[in-house]
């Protein structure tokens, strides 16, 4: 495992992808490769002109790539509801592989187009929705993969079902993305439990890039007016920073490497940094099966997005 690359990814021909925040970064990287293997990519990307652009450029890099754009706003659960029809409407009953890549890090305070924390919002109820919006599909195809992006950094904070705002007793935008980040791999435990309790053969899996040098680091502290952080990201960004290319690599693995198992957490072999992918350490609070259900429970009430199918 300690080897793995893009070019030990399997023939993708003849699946279909939808890869979430595509456009930069290790969504790029990964809806990228996948288009080389074979796969025909959806770009789920909020910003039209960057999920056109991208697709664009992956059709220059990788030519006869067939990649195509859908706009999704993570952060409006109707653009997530739009995006869910157009797939089904435009790609039927099948879907092979979905990367819930898409994130927000560090931000102010802030709210989504449903009033939710934006980090929570995004990172978390966003993808919730969407996953159980295209569950059908996931489960109409077989050896279908959910792979969820989680990070390092949800060492920092377990998951607060009262306080899902974060707003206590102040809010701290490193502690809610940390929160989001556990709540990433809260779920990933639970829908790969329900899952199998009802014998599907769909395989939910997590993955982390470790610290890779992308727009992500310096974003939350760009909006936050703090210069000072922003440069401090950027020196770290070159300093222990791996490039999007290698930082895609767990989440490549998770999504098409043979033999990966549900619930499992792939990411850089090196301290969990840097190198070749490898089975992360995670926190247990994230594999604790009542707080995965309060979350799921709590999860639908907000996005009223049910997963009947999974249900006994």
């Amino acid at each position: 495992m300690t080897a793995w690359n893009v070019n030990d990814i399997p023939d993708q021909s003849g699946r279909t992808a939808v890869v979430t925040g595509a456009n930069s970064g290790i969504g790029y990287v990964t809806a990228r490769e996948l288009a080389r293997r074979g796969a025909r990519v959806v770009l789920a990307c909020r910003s039209e002109a960057r999920g056109s652009e991208a697709g664009d450029r992956i059709v220059t890099e990788v030519p006869g790539a067939d990649v195509e754009f859908v706009r999704l706003d993570l952060g409006d659960l109707d653009s997530v509801g739009e995006f869910a029809a157009t797939y089904d409407h435009a790609y039927g009953e099948r879907l092979d592989l979905l990367v819930n890549n898409a994130g927000v890090m560090a931000l102010p305070p802030g709210r989504t187009t449903d009033g939710f924390e934006t980090q929570f919002g995004v990172n978390h109820l966003g993808h919730f929705a969407l996953t159980g919006l295209l569950l059908p599909a996931l489960l109409n195809t077989p050896r279908a993969r959910v792979v969820t992006v989680s990070s390092m950094m949800h060492v920092l904070s377990d998951i607060d079902i009262d306080d899902l705002d974060s707003a206590r007793p102040s809010y701290r935008r490193w502690i809610a993305y940390a929160r989001s980040k556990t709540a990433n791999l809260l779920f990933t435990h639970e829908l790969a439990r329900r899952l199998a309790a009802v014998g599907s053969d769909v395989v939910a899996a997590a993955a982390h890039p470790g610290y890779a040098s992308t727009n992500l680091q310096t974003t939350g502290p760009r909006m936050a007016g703090r210069k000072g952080a922003e440069r401090f990201m950027e020196i770290g960004n070159r300093v222990f920073g791996q490039s999007p290319r290698a930082g895609a690599l767990p989440t490549l693995y998770a999504a098409t490497a043979p033999g990966v198992r549900p619930d499992s957490f792939t990411g850089p072999s090196f301290a969990m940094w840097r190198g070749a992918p490898a089975e992360s350490w995670r926190t247990g609070r994230t594999r604790n099966d009542a707080a995965g259900e309060r979350l799921w429970d709590v999860s639908e009430q907000l996005t009223g997005v049910s997963y009947d199918a999974l249900k006994a």
